[in-house]
This record gives C-alpha cells, sequence and structure tokens, in this order.
C-alpha cells in the first residue's frame, strides 16, 4: 500500500514547479509585451511590463517592410505537408512493424531505432548533394527540382524515425481480438489500418504531430542551406535575415517572434489534451 506523500513535501515540488514555469514564461512574456509597444517604451530603463502606449504599429511594420506573410504562408505549407507525410508513413510503418510477421522485420525496426542515433549534421552532405542532383524534366512539361524548393525543404522530413518507433509502441498496446475479428469478417487490412487503427490511435496521432510540427516550424538549418530566395524561404530564415536588416528596431523583431510563435501555441492548446494522453498511454507494451 503506498503512503500519500507528506502535504511539506507537496507544497516544496508544486512551489518549484510554479517558480521553473514562471522563470521559463518570462522571455516569452516580454516578447509578447514589446510586441505591442513602440520602440522608445521598449528600450526605456527600468522595463514596463504593460505596456503604457498600446499598439500594433509593430505588426503592420513587419508585414509593410519585409515579405513576412510570404514566409508565413511557406512555413504553413511546408509544416501542413510534412505532418500529414509523418502521420501516414509512421502509421502504416507502425502497423507493419507491429503486427506483421515477416522475414528481416527486427532487423529493419533495428536499422530504423540506429538512424536516430545519427546526428542531422552527418546527413545533411549528402542530403544537400541529393538536391542539387534532382532537376528532372518529364516530357518536357513537368520539372521536378528540390533546391530552393518549398519541397526541398520538406524533404528530409517526410519520414520520421521516431514518429514509426512511437506509433509502433502505441499499436502494440492496441487488443490483438479487434484485428483478428476484422480479419475473420473479412476486412482487407488497408481497411483494419483505416478504419480500426487509425483512430484508436488518435492520442498518439495528436502528439506525434505536435512533436513534428514543433520541429519543423522552428527548423532553421536545413531551410537556410537549402533555400537562396524568398520565394522557398521558412519564417525561421525570415526572421534571422528580418532581425539582420533591421537590428536596431526591437520591437518589430519581438511582433515577428510573436506572430511566429502564434501557430504552435493555438495548435497546442487545440489538442493539449490528445497529446498528454498520447504521452501518457505510449509504449506501455514492450
Amino acid at each position: 500500500m503506498h503512503r500519500a506523500p507528506h502535504p511539506l513535501l507537496q507544497l516544496l515540488a508544486y512551489t518549484g514547479l510554479a517558480v521553473g514555469a514562471v522563470i521559463m514564461l518570462l522571455p516569452l512574456a516580454w516578447m509578447v509585451s514589446a510586441a505591442f509597444k513602440p520602440l522608445a517604451e521598449v528600450i526605456q530603463v527600468p522595463p514596463t511590463w504593460i505596456p503604457r502606449t498600446f499598439t500594433l504599429q509593430s505588426f503592420i511594420e513587419v508585414f509593410g517592410q519585409f515579405p513576412f506573410a510570404r514566409y508565413l504562408l511557406n512555413s504553413f505549407i511546408v509544416a501542413v505537408c510534412v505532418v500529414i507525410s509523418v502521420l501516414l508513413t509512421s502509421s502504416m510503418a507502425g502497423y507493419a512493424l507491429a503486427r506483421f510477421n515477416f522475414p528481416g522485420r527486427d532487423l529493419l525496426f533495428i536499422l530504423i531505432l540506429a538512424s536516430l542515433m545519427v546526428p542531422f549534421q552527418t546527413r545533411m552532405i549528402p542530403l544537400y548533394q541529393l538536391v542539387t542532383w534532382v532537376d528532372w524534366e518529364i516530357l518536357g512539361i513537368v520539372r521536378i527540382r528540390l533546391q530552393d524548393t518549398l519541397l526541398g525543404v520538406m524533404f528530409p522530413w517526410l519520414v520520421d524515425a521516431f514518429g514509426i518507433f512511437l506509433l509502433r509502441q502505441y499499436i502494440r498496446s492496441v487488443p490483438s481480438d479487434i484485428i483478428d475479428a476484422a480479419r475473420i469478417d473479412g476486412a482487407s487490412e488497408f481497411r483494419i489500418y483505416w478504419q480500426i487503427i487509425l483512430p484508436l490511435c488518435r492520442p498518439a496521432l495528436a502528439a506525434l504531430g505536435i512533436f513534428t510540427l514543433v520541429l519543423n516550424w522552428e527548423e532553421f538549418l536545413w531551410p537556410l542551406i537549402v533555400t537562396s530566395g524568398h520565394a522557398a524561404r521558412t519564417l525561421p530564415v525570415g526572421l534571422q535575415s528580418f532581425a539582420e536588416q533591421y537590428a536596431v528596431n526591437t520591437h518589430w523583431q519581438m511582433a515577428g517572434a510573436t506572430i511566429a510563435i502564434l501557430p504552435l501555441v493555438i495548435a497546442f492548446l487545440l489538442l493539449q489534451r490528445q497529446f498528454i494522453r498520447g504521452i501518457a498511454m505510449t509504449g506501455l507494451k514492450g
């Protein structure tokens, strides 16, 4: 029988968590506050947390002085495509690795896990060479190229080894009786996957979707390498360029950063229950 923790220990734990949360939220609070201030109030000493002169002019200037809307649209397109691709490929591969017995299955799973140990910086140069090599024309009508395109930006992230591992572990916790009953009723494997596995995996899919969205939305190094113009740049690269060009306009930089983080906050607020449930339940079975 487990004994309840001492009230004093609980109080200390909650106090520590509250202090840690405040420390982590301070930069975010300052960023949002500075985005709604004029520059004179942002740089004044001592600083003010609540804007005395509330203004939206910084947001107007950000979109007027820089192709910020283009960067925002590019990030949105890349993030949506990558999230959809990762969820589909991870759930398909996870279902196959969890519920099918085929030669080399365990070896394949080990290789997938081993790929997680290879840093992206190690794969970066071969990936860039591959991107520069792909420039094909099909029947003189369609041209497929990866360099300086949105397809090239999302190319390395369309399949995720961590997502395959996460979904494989979650699908192993699904009772086998459900799948066996569907097979006895004559359901095809794709129908079992689409109508049974995917609905049961919603918490894990939500958790993986948020992980993928956050990592892809804030990715800086690869888009910086593979793009050379405004047409295919994403928000992190655009913000860096914006900060270099308008270094003294701190209020503009804070407004741009606030806009950049807003989609992630909205996505987490909408999916937080599924996210927490997916993290809690994933991997209960070995």
